[in-house]
Protein backbone atom coordinates (compact mmCIF):
# COMPACT_ATOMS: atom_id res chain seq x y z
CA UNK A 1 0.00 0.00 0.00
CA UNK A 2 2.88 2.40 0.81
CA UNK A 3 4.45 2.13 -2.69
CA UNK A 4 1.00 2.73 -4.22
CA UNK A 5 0.59 5.89 -2.13
CA UNK A 6 4.04 7.01 -3.25
CA UNK A 7 3.03 6.44 -6.85
CA UNK A 8 -0.15 8.48 -6.35
CA UNK A 9 1.80 11.33 -4.79
CA UNK A 10 4.42 11.22 -7.56
CA UNK A 11 1.83 11.24 -10.36
CA UNK A 12 -0.19 13.93 -8.58
CA UNK A 13 2.87 16.16 -8.25
CA UNK A 14 3.84 15.70 -11.91
CA UNK A 15 0.25 16.36 -12.99
CA UNK A 16 0.11 19.55 -10.95
CA UNK A 17 3.44 20.84 -12.29
CA UNK A 18 2.45 20.03 -15.85
CA UNK A 19 -0.88 21.82 -15.41
CA UNK A 20 0.75 24.92 -13.94
CA UNK A 21 3.07 25.14 -16.94
CA UNK A 22 0.17 25.09 -19.38
CA UNK A 23 -0.61 28.39 -21.05
CA UNK A 24 -4.33 27.77 -20.79
CA UNK A 25 -4.15 27.62 -17.00
CA UNK A 26 -2.04 30.76 -16.79
CA UNK A 27 -4.35 32.60 -19.18
CA UNK A 28 -7.51 31.72 -17.23
CA UNK A 29 -5.93 32.60 -13.89
CA UNK A 30 -4.68 35.95 -15.13
CA UNK A 31 -8.03 36.72 -16.76
CA UNK A 32 -9.97 35.82 -13.61
CA UNK A 33 -7.60 37.83 -11.41
CA UNK A 34 -7.87 40.78 -13.79
CA UNK A 35 -11.66 40.70 -13.67
CA UNK A 36 -11.69 40.66 -9.87
CA UNK A 37 -8.95 43.28 -9.72
CA UNK A 38 -10.94 45.55 -12.02
CA UNK A 39 -13.97 45.39 -9.75
CA UNK A 40 -13.08 48.91 -8.66
CA UNK A 41 -14.20 50.05 -12.11
CA UNK A 42 -17.79 49.64 -10.99
CA UNK A 43 -17.29 52.19 -8.22
CA UNK A 44 -18.04 54.92 -10.72
CA UNK A 45 -21.65 53.71 -10.88
CA UNK A 46 -22.07 54.62 -7.19
CA UNK A 47 -23.80 51.51 -5.83
CA UNK A 48 -23.32 52.84 -2.30
CA UNK A 49 -23.16 50.20 0.44
CA UNK A 50 -24.43 47.63 -2.05
CA UNK A 51 -21.09 47.89 -3.83
CA UNK A 52 -19.61 45.23 -1.56
CA UNK A 53 -22.39 42.76 -2.37
CA UNK A 54 -22.10 43.51 -6.08
CA UNK A 55 -18.32 43.07 -6.01
CA UNK A 56 -18.61 39.83 -4.05
CA UNK A 57 -21.16 38.39 -6.49
CA UNK A 58 -19.05 39.49 -9.44
CA UNK A 59 -15.92 37.91 -7.98
CA UNK A 60 -17.63 34.69 -6.93
CA UNK A 61 -19.28 34.43 -10.33
CA UNK A 62 -15.90 34.82 -12.04
CA UNK A 63 -14.49 32.06 -9.83
CA UNK A 64 -17.32 29.67 -10.71
CA UNK A 65 -17.23 30.45 -14.44
CA UNK A 66 -13.49 30.19 -14.99
CA UNK A 67 -13.05 27.43 -12.42
CA UNK A 68 -15.61 25.23 -14.20
CA UNK A 69 -13.86 25.73 -17.54
CA UNK A 70 -10.50 25.01 -15.95
CA UNK A 71 -11.68 21.85 -14.16
CA UNK A 72 -13.03 20.32 -17.37
CA UNK A 73 -10.46 21.43 -19.95
CA UNK A 74 -7.32 20.87 -17.87
CA UNK A 75 -8.47 17.46 -16.62
CA UNK A 76 -9.10 16.31 -20.20
CA UNK A 77 -5.84 17.78 -21.49
CA UNK A 78 -3.74 16.25 -18.73
CA UNK A 79 -5.29 12.82 -19.23
CA UNK A 80 -4.92 12.70 -23.00
CA UNK A 81 -1.45 14.25 -22.97
CA UNK A 82 -0.30 11.18 -21.03
CA UNK A 83 -1.83 8.90 -23.67
CA UNK A 84 -0.61 10.89 -26.69
CA UNK A 85 2.94 11.17 -25.37
CA UNK A 86 2.93 7.48 -24.41
CA UNK A 87 3.85 8.53 -20.87
CA UNK A 88 0.95 6.51 -19.47
CA UNK A 89 2.27 3.39 -21.19
CA UNK A 90 5.66 3.91 -19.57
CA UNK A 91 4.18 4.47 -16.14
CA UNK A 92 1.81 1.53 -16.34
CA UNK A 93 4.57 -0.73 -17.61
CA UNK A 94 6.23 -0.20 -14.26
CA UNK A 95 4.61 -1.45 -11.02
CA UNK A 96 2.00 1.35 -11.12
CA UNK A 97 -1.58 0.19 -10.82
CA UNK A 98 -4.21 1.79 -12.99
CA UNK A 99 -6.25 2.84 -9.98
CA UNK A 100 -3.17 4.62 -8.64
CA UNK A 101 -2.68 6.35 -11.99
CA UNK A 102 -6.26 7.69 -11.97
CA UNK A 103 -5.93 8.68 -8.30
CA UNK A 104 -2.69 10.54 -9.04
CA UNK A 105 -4.22 12.43 -11.96
CA UNK A 106 -7.24 13.39 -9.87
CA UNK A 107 -4.97 14.47 -7.00
CA UNK A 108 -3.04 16.72 -9.38
CA UNK A 109 -6.27 18.30 -10.64
CA UNK A 110 -7.45 18.83 -7.05
CA UNK A 111 -4.15 20.56 -6.17
CA UNK A 112 -4.44 22.77 -9.25
CA UNK A 113 -8.01 23.81 -8.43
CA UNK A 114 -7.00 24.49 -4.83
CA UNK A 115 -4.34 26.95 -6.01
CA UNK A 116 -6.86 28.58 -8.35
CA UNK A 117 -9.52 28.97 -5.64
CA UNK A 118 -7.06 30.24 -3.02
CA UNK A 119 -5.63 32.85 -5.41
CA UNK A 120 -9.01 34.25 -6.42
CA UNK A 121 -10.47 34.12 -2.92
CA UNK A 122 -7.43 35.89 -1.46
CA UNK A 123 -7.62 38.71 -4.01
CA UNK A 124 -11.38 39.07 -3.61
CA UNK A 125 -11.12 39.01 0.19
CA UNK A 126 -8.36 41.64 0.17
CA UNK A 127 -10.43 43.96 -2.01
CA UNK A 128 -13.56 43.50 0.10
CA UNK A 129 -11.57 44.11 3.30
CA UNK A 130 -10.11 47.32 1.86
CA UNK A 131 -13.44 48.69 0.63
CA UNK A 132 -15.23 47.63 3.80
CA UNK A 133 -12.72 49.65 5.83
CA UNK A 134 -13.40 52.71 3.70
CA UNK A 135 -17.17 52.35 4.06
CA UNK A 136 -16.96 51.85 7.82
CA UNK A 137 -14.69 54.89 8.22
CA UNK A 138 -17.13 57.06 6.26
CA UNK A 139 -20.06 55.72 8.29
CA UNK A 140 -18.31 56.53 11.58
CA UNK A 141 -17.60 60.07 10.39
CA UNK A 142 -21.22 60.52 9.41
CA UNK A 143 -22.33 59.03 12.72
CA UNK A 144 -20.14 61.47 14.67
CA UNK A 145 -21.49 64.36 12.63
CA UNK A 146 -25.05 63.25 13.41
CA UNK A 147 -25.90 62.52 9.78
CA UNK A 148 -26.88 58.92 10.58
CA UNK A 149 -28.32 57.47 13.76
CA UNK A 150 -28.73 53.85 12.70
CA UNK A 151 -26.45 50.88 13.25
CA UNK A 152 -23.85 49.87 10.70
CA UNK A 153 -25.78 48.36 7.73
CA UNK A 154 -25.43 44.63 7.21
CA UNK A 155 -24.41 45.34 3.61
CA UNK A 156 -21.15 46.74 5.04
CA UNK A 157 -20.40 43.66 7.13
CA UNK A 158 -18.37 41.10 5.19
CA UNK A 159 -18.10 37.67 6.81
CA UNK A 160 -14.63 36.56 5.77
CA UNK A 161 -15.09 33.20 7.47
CA UNK A 162 -18.08 32.70 5.17
CA UNK A 163 -15.87 33.64 2.21
CA UNK A 164 -13.40 30.93 3.26
CA UNK A 165 -16.19 28.36 3.61
CA UNK A 166 -17.48 29.27 0.17
CA UNK A 167 -13.96 28.76 -1.22
CA UNK A 168 -13.91 25.27 0.29
CA UNK A 169 -17.29 24.41 -1.23
CA UNK A 170 -16.32 25.73 -4.65
CA UNK A 171 -13.09 23.75 -4.54
CA UNK A 172 -15.05 20.57 -3.77
CA UNK A 173 -17.42 21.35 -6.63
CA UNK A 174 -14.50 21.71 -9.03
CA UNK A 175 -13.01 18.41 -7.85
CA UNK A 176 -16.39 16.73 -8.39
CA UNK A 177 -16.49 18.21 -11.90
CA UNK A 178 -12.92 17.06 -12.51
CA UNK A 179 -13.81 13.53 -11.41
CA UNK A 180 -16.78 13.56 -13.81
CA UNK A 181 -14.44 14.61 -16.60
CA UNK A 182 -12.07 11.81 -15.60
CA UNK A 183 -14.89 9.27 -16.01
CA UNK A 184 -15.63 10.52 -19.52
CA UNK A 185 -11.92 10.62 -20.43
CA UNK A 186 -11.44 7.04 -19.22
CA UNK A 187 -13.48 5.70 -22.14
CA UNK A 188 -13.43 8.56 -24.68
CA UNK A 189 -11.16 8.57 -27.69
CA UNK A 190 -10.52 12.28 -28.08
CA UNK A 191 -9.94 15.31 -25.93
CA UNK A 192 -12.65 17.31 -27.71
CA UNK A 193 -15.29 14.64 -27.12
CA UNK A 194 -14.39 14.53 -23.43
CA UNK A 195 -14.67 18.31 -23.04
CA UNK A 196 -18.00 18.48 -24.91
CA UNK A 197 -19.63 15.64 -22.95
CA UNK A 198 -18.28 16.92 -19.64
CA UNK A 199 -19.70 20.39 -20.23
CA UNK A 200 -23.04 18.83 -21.17
CA UNK A 201 -23.05 16.89 -17.90
CA UNK A 202 -22.05 20.07 -16.07
CA UNK A 203 -25.09 21.80 -17.56
CA UNK A 204 -27.31 18.96 -16.35
CA UNK A 205 -25.84 19.21 -12.85
CA UNK A 206 -26.27 22.98 -12.86
CA UNK A 207 -29.96 22.76 -13.88
CA UNK A 208 -30.82 19.67 -11.88
CA UNK A 209 -32.84 21.66 -9.36
CA UNK A 210 -35.33 22.56 -12.11
CA UNK A 211 -35.99 18.87 -12.74
CA UNK A 212 -36.38 18.30 -9.01
CA UNK A 213 -38.96 21.07 -8.78
CA UNK A 214 -40.82 19.58 -11.74
CA UNK A 215 -40.67 16.19 -10.03
CA UNK A 216 -42.75 17.60 -7.19
CA UNK A 217 -45.64 18.40 -9.53
CA UNK A 218 -45.46 15.64 -12.15
CA UNK A 219 -48.42 13.25 -12.29
CA UNK A 220 -46.74 10.39 -14.13
CA UNK A 221 -45.20 7.85 -11.77
CA UNK A 222 -42.79 6.66 -14.49
CA UNK A 223 -41.50 10.14 -15.31
CA UNK A 224 -41.32 11.04 -11.64
CA UNK A 225 -39.31 7.91 -10.86
CA UNK A 226 -36.95 8.60 -13.78
CA UNK A 227 -36.30 12.15 -12.58
CA UNK A 228 -35.78 10.88 -9.04
CA UNK A 229 -33.18 8.34 -10.21
CA UNK A 230 -31.39 10.91 -12.38
CA UNK A 231 -31.22 13.27 -9.41
CA UNK A 232 -28.98 10.73 -7.70
CA UNK A 233 -26.85 9.98 -10.77
CA UNK A 234 -26.00 13.64 -11.40
CA UNK A 235 -24.93 15.83 -8.47
CA UNK A 236 -26.88 19.01 -7.81
CA UNK A 237 -24.42 21.89 -8.28
CA UNK A 238 -26.94 24.43 -7.01
CA UNK A 239 -26.06 23.25 -3.50
CA UNK A 240 -22.79 25.15 -3.88
CA UNK A 241 -24.44 28.44 -4.91
CA UNK A 242 -24.52 29.89 -1.40
CA UNK A 243 -21.72 32.43 -1.71
CA UNK A 244 -23.72 35.59 -0.99
CA UNK A 245 -25.56 33.92 1.89
CA UNK A 246 -22.23 33.00 3.48
CA UNK A 247 -20.41 36.28 2.82
CA UNK A 248 -23.24 38.59 3.89
CA UNK A 249 -26.00 38.29 6.48
CA UNK A 250 -29.02 36.77 4.76
CA UNK A 251 -32.68 36.43 5.68
CA UNK A 252 -32.17 32.71 5.01
CA UNK A 253 -28.71 31.97 6.46
CA UNK A 254 -26.99 28.71 5.62
CA UNK A 255 -27.19 26.32 8.60
CA UNK A 256 -23.82 24.88 9.71
CA UNK A 257 -25.22 21.40 9.19
CA UNK A 258 -25.86 22.22 5.52
CA UNK A 259 -22.19 23.01 5.00
CA UNK A 260 -21.12 19.68 6.49
CA UNK A 261 -23.77 17.94 4.41
CA UNK A 262 -22.41 19.57 1.25
CA UNK A 263 -18.90 18.44 2.15
CA UNK A 264 -20.05 14.87 2.71
CA UNK A 265 -22.15 15.05 -0.48
CA UNK A 266 -19.05 16.06 -2.44
CA UNK A 267 -16.83 13.36 -0.94
CA UNK A 268 -19.36 10.65 -1.82
CA UNK A 269 -19.66 11.77 -5.44
CA UNK A 270 -15.89 12.13 -5.83
CA UNK A 271 -15.44 8.57 -4.54
CA UNK A 272 -18.19 7.21 -6.80
CA UNK A 273 -16.91 8.93 -9.95
CA UNK A 274 -13.35 7.92 -9.12
CA UNK A 275 -14.50 4.30 -8.85
CA UNK A 276 -16.32 4.55 -12.20
CA UNK A 277 -13.23 6.06 -13.84
CA UNK A 278 -11.03 3.25 -12.51
CA UNK A 279 -13.53 0.58 -13.58
CA UNK A 280 -13.67 2.02 -17.10
CA UNK A 281 -9.92 2.56 -17.38
CA UNK A 282 -9.12 -1.01 -16.32
CA UNK A 283 -10.60 -2.36 -19.56
CA UNK A 284 -9.10 0.30 -21.82
CA UNK A 285 -6.32 -0.57 -24.24
CA UNK A 286 -3.42 1.89 -24.22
Amino acid sequence: MIPALQHIGFIGRLTFLEAVRQRFFNFLVLLALALIGCAGFFRQFDFGPQELAFTANFGLGSMVFFGSILAVVVTAQLFFSELDNRTALTLLAKPVQRWAFIAGKLLGVAMLMLVFVVLLTTLLGAYLWWRQGQFIALWHLAHLAGSVDTELPESMRVHFDGLAINALLQWLKFVVLGSITMVVASFANTNMYTVAVSFFIYLICQLQYIALEAYQTVDSAVVGSLVWVLSFIFPNFQLYSVGEMLVFTSKNPVPPGAVWAAIGYSVVYIAVFYGLAVFSFLSREI
